[in-house]
């Protein structure tokens, strides 16, 4: 595990926004047309638009999301759906309270 691009990802109040939204889904983003909030994520489209961020600034944060392997994109039609990755997450968080 690359601790050091997690915190980095992390260091963002966004990046960790979007965590806290994609941690419950169904209580932060409306029904999309294509893809259910649970089973296959959140449209990029709509993250961006509840962030009120242009599209590619909220790809960017995503982008980072994805390369700490925070969060998982799967692509339907030609949209990204993005969903924590949860047991990443469990491990980053295990790590760090072992250190202490």
């Amino acid at each position: 595990m690359d601790e050091d691009l997690v915190i980095r990802a992390l260091a963002n109040r966004s990046r960790r926004q979007i965590l806290q939204w994609l941690r419950a889904p169904t209580r932060h983003f409306t029904v999309q047309v294509d893809g259910d909030l649970v089973k296959d994520g959140v449209c990029g489209v709509l993250i961006a638009r509840k962030l009120r961020i242009s599209q590619p600034t909220a790809s960017e944060h995503l982008k980072v999301l994805s390369h700490a392997k925070l969060i998982r994109g799967k692509r339907i039609k030609k949209w990204t759906f993005y969903k924590r990755d949860e047991a990443r997450i469990k491990l980053f968080k295990k790590t760090v309270l072992a250190k202490w």
